[in-house]
């Protein structure tokens, strides 16, 4: 079983900016060979868990990816967001045994940085397919 199956969950929130980070992840998704099986959008980065959890129960998606963008606003709400984003989604990763990759920017940055790291969604990618195939190996 070559084949990598992946879901990706992307935040609404920043559209602009979370839409083309979404593109380029299909894009290198492509290029490595992997399929994009669903893509699910979340209303925030905060709301990204709840969605993550229903692609890793299913049995045909093999590590998921998350896409968003966190930028400082007047309060700390962007660190509170991102922190409980970030920890809850490692944590659904460990439970299920399936990467789940963080390609959320943020928090503290601005849009011009936010914008700045719309290609980072390629990594998250890159991630995910490169830990499916470590998991198998050591699974072998």
């Amino acid at each position: 079983m070559d084949e990598i199956n992946l879901g990706i969950v992307v935040s609404e929130y920043n559209y602009d900016i979370t839409m083309m980070m979404l593109e380029r992840a299909k894009e290198h998704a492509k290029f490595l060979g992997a399929n994009v099986k669903y893509v699910l959008k979340a209303p925030g980065a905060f709301d990204i868990p709840i969605l993550v959890k229903k692609l890793l129960e299913r049995e045909d998606i093999h590590a998921v990816v998350t896409l968003g963008a966190v930028i400082e606003g007047e309060t700390e709400h962007d660190e509170i967001v991102m922190q409980n984003a970030a920890r809850k989604i490692e944590d659904l990763s460990v439970e299920y045994g399936k990467p789940v990759t963080l390609g959320i920017s943020g928090p503290g940055e601005s849009r011009l940085q936010a914008e700045a790291r719309i290609e980072k969604a390629r990594d998250a990618v890159e991630a995910a397919v490169k830990l499916v195939k470590r998991l198998r190996e050591i699974e072998q």
